[in-house]
């Protein structure tokens, strides 16, 4: 702030006072010293505030994670933990293909497929119910805000529920490994799509999932790189090549890409 305003006085930027929104103040790492489950933080010479997380509700979750800056606010503290990053890139690979109603993935052996159907149906049903909730809330008011505002954060939490625990369970599968997943624009899928899949594409949560891996990653030891979406859809990933005519077909039970024989070896 104090830069900003050495600007302004240079007329490079505007002449209003610097306004401080926001009273915290974030704790550098050499401010702070970490002895377990408790934190001592120094406030001046000789002088220090001491934090402990021994019996909090998150305690069993951070076990073994390093703590961050710390953020002091007027009437709380925000004590962020972050994972460890494996040392080196794992061998063992998945690729992920987002779509619709499933995760097609590809880990070098074979192909799986994880179900998204539940999650879509969720994501469907929660529509219709709040389609019905703002055709009352347009004629009540106030109580009808209320219950919207309800409603919509009970669908956050389902939703984010059911993704931790999917993305969980995928996790287990495959423990140290790099897991290639497509950077998605939705708003880019809009523009090309009529308004029946603009619908099915806003139901889809591929970035809440994609970020749900970043983190929980390095628990399993594996590794979250996101890729260009381009012609990863009409790729082998076998050899890479390239084909024209893509789709689908089902084997065992398992939906895997084909490419047409007469394009692909």
């Amino acid at each position: 702030m104090l830069k900003g305003w050495r600007r302004a006085e240079k007329g490079r930027a505007s002449l209003r006072k610097p306004r401080l929104k926001k009273v915290y103040v974030r704790v550098k790492s050499t401010l702070r010293k970490v002895d377990g489950e408790n934190v001592r933080i120094t406030v001046r010479p000789y002088e220090y505030l001491t934090l402990s997380w021994s019996h909090t509700w998150f305690s069993p979750r951070v076990k073994g994670l390093e703590l961050g800056e710390p953020v002091i606010k007027e009437d709380k503290v925000h004590l962020p933990f972050r994972y460890k990053l494996p040392w080196s890139t794992p061998l063992d690979y998945l690729a992920i293909d987002s779509n619709l109603y499933t995760l097609d993935a590809y880990d070098g052996e074979k192909f799986v497929t994880f179900s998204l159907r539940e999650l879509y149906s969720l994501k469907f049903g929660m529509e219709l119910k709040r389609g019905r909730i703002k055709s009352f809330a347009s004629k009540h008011g106030r109580k009808g805000e209320l219950l919207s505002r309800k409603y919509s954060h009970r669908e956050r939490n389902r939703v984010r529920d059911h993704v931790h625990k999917f993305v969980n369970e995928l996790l287990e599968m495959y423990t140290v490994t790099t897991i290639a997943v497509e950077k998605l624009n939705k708003q880019d899928m809009f523009q090309e799509a009529d308004d029946r899949l603009s619908k099915k594409i806003s139901r889809t949560v591929w970035r809440s999932i994609h970020r749900a891996l970043k983190y929980k990653a390095p628990l399993y030891g594996s590794l979250v790189k996101e890729v260009n979406p381009h012609l990863t859809s009409k790729s082998c990933p076998r050899c890479g090549r390239i084909s024209r005519k893509v789709g689908l077909f089902v084997v065992r039970g398992v939906v895997s890409p084909w490419i047409d024989n007469s394009t692909h070896p």
